[in-house]
């Protein structure tokens, strides 16, 4: 099994980034969904939305 590649890896997460996580999870999107669609990983975008705040919904 290949270890999935994160284009964003270790990089500092710009305004544009901010802005997408905050708008996809104001809509209620998942942790999975929002990662992928910022090319981050789950625990990365799980600690960012954090410290900013973001609540993400849970989905099971």
């Amino acid at each position: 099994m290949s270890k999935e590649r994160f284009e964003r890896h270790k990089q500092p997460w710009n305004a544009d980034e901010v802005g997408q996580l905050r708008t996809l999870a104001a809509k209620g999107q998942g942790l999975k969904q929002i990662a992928k669609a910022l090319g981050r990983s789950e625990d990365s975008t799980k600690d960012f939305a954090k410290k900013q705040k973001i609540a993400i919904a849970k989905k099971r």
